[in-house]
């Protein structure tokens, strides 16, 4: 098709055509002649150069985490004859926006390396990928639909914790300390007929009384996660980058108790519901660091609604931190109920107020739970993560 030059090229070689017609001027004859010849010129050259390409179109193996910049480089042969006179690589790229790129020559390989600066995480889509050929003069082009390389992923910037917070909380009240770590459970399987010499612990009433005879429960070992992070992807809640803090704080936990050999599961409560378990520190790890790069704050649902789901993975594991940045009362309620039934829970809280610049309050939520023995860490905008996030109670309750 033409470009906008290649159009008022062809409308002043038409408009001088029709002048030399209508004056008799010979002179002009040869002008309009040259200005629609070039128009068939541009025109033949895109059409013999359109022809498929083979793409190397990618961003290296390096993982990459925000904040750096990303090397992308793209290289297509031509498989025809006649090579393009000039190659602009245009892609949308996620959030980022449209990139247009135009490709130098190399022999008969056409590259480009550009830089996308200081990515931020997330998921980054190549869309609508395409090559736009051209003449010398500008004036013809056509569009060559190109394979999109898939997605980039930018992973969240973690840091690396020793101690944690969460350790602040395992005594109780009375300074005994709790049993915690349990590496599996017991789940009924099903019921047969009791045999002589079973203990009488084993029954299963219901369907004793059911059936009229002793029947017993059949279990079957039920390995649990030790360790459940909940990650509140409220939207409600996002003030500027307080979503991505939780994500880093989330990811960070996690990490730890994956270091030190602990199974867990992360939740995403996010409108999809997210869940990975990690029970090894490679595979499931790394599916974990997907989730995370690509998390967006989507949910709807509140966090104390899905901690009454008894079956659901965070109700369900032994040990619970919550990394929010909403306190609703229900979910004190809920928080402060398991720790009482003396389930070990704490929370990671990312003040959003503080990313819109509010002043330093106290929270009586916060003050709530602390009196209940829950660990607590605030996070807020500036702060060292690790410092946050480490075995130093003082600090959060300071905050506080």
């Amino acid at each position: 098709m033409l470009t906008p030059r290649g159009r008022v090229i062809f409308v002043l070689g038409f408009g001088v055509y029709v002048a030399a017609w209508a004056f008799g001027s010979k002179p002009l004859y040869p002008v309009a002649t040259g200005l629609l010849l070039v128009i068939g010129v541009a025109w033949i050259w895109v059409r013999l150069s359109d022809r498929p390409f083979h793409v190397r179109h990618g961003w290296g193996d390096r993982e990459h985490v925000e904040g750096d910049d990303v090397s992308v480089a793209a290289e297509l042969q031509p498989t025809g004859n006649v090579l393009p006179a000039s190659v602009t690589l245009r892609e949308h790229v996620g959030r980022l926006g449209e990139q247009r790129h135009v490709l130098r020559r190399s022999g008969r390989r056409l590259r480009v390396r550009y830089v996308l600066e200081r990515v931020p995480r997330g998921r980054y889509a190549f869309e609508d990928v395409r090559a736009e050929l051209a003449d010398p003069f500008g004036l013809e082009q056509a569009i060559v639909h190109l394979p999109a390389p898939g997605a980039l992923l930018v992973y969240p910037r973690l840091v690396r914790l020793g101690p944690l917070f969460t350790e602040s909380g395992a005594r109780s009240h009375d300074g005994q300390r709790l049993l915690l770590r349990r590496h599996s459970g017991f789940e009924l399987h099903s019921v047969r007929e009791y045999e002589q010499g079973e203990s009488l612990r084993r029954v299963h009433w219901p369907s004793t009384a059911r059936r009229g005879q002793l029947m017993v429960k059949e279990l079957e070992d039920s390995p649990r996660d030790e360790i459940a992070v909940l990650l509140d992807a409220d939207a409600k809640a996002v003030v500027g980058e307080s979503f991505d803090v939780q994500v880093r704080a989330a990811g960070s936990i996690l990490d730890a108790y994956v270091r030190r050999g602990r199974r867990g599961v992360l939740v995403i409560n996010s409108e999809r519901r997210e869940v990975q378990h990690v029970h090894s520190p490679a595979a499931d790890w790394r599916r974990a660091l997907e989730l995370l790069a690509a998390v967006e704050a989507t949910g709807d649902t509140s966090v104390s609604r899905l901690l009454a789901e008894e079956d659901g993975p965070a109700a369900r594991a032994l040990e619970l931190v919550v990394v929010t940045a909403r306190l609703e009362p229900a979910l004190v309620d809920r928080l402060v109920q398991r720790a009482l039934s003396r389930r070990k829970v704490s929370i990671a809280f990312v003040d959003p107020a503080s990313f819109n610049g509010a002043a330093l309050r106290p929270e009586p939520a916060l003050l709530r739970l602390q009196t209940a023995g829950i660990p607590v860490a605030v996070i807020r905008a500036g702060d060292d993560l690790a410092a946050c996030l480490s075995g130093e109670p003082a600090r959060a309750r300071a905050h506080a």
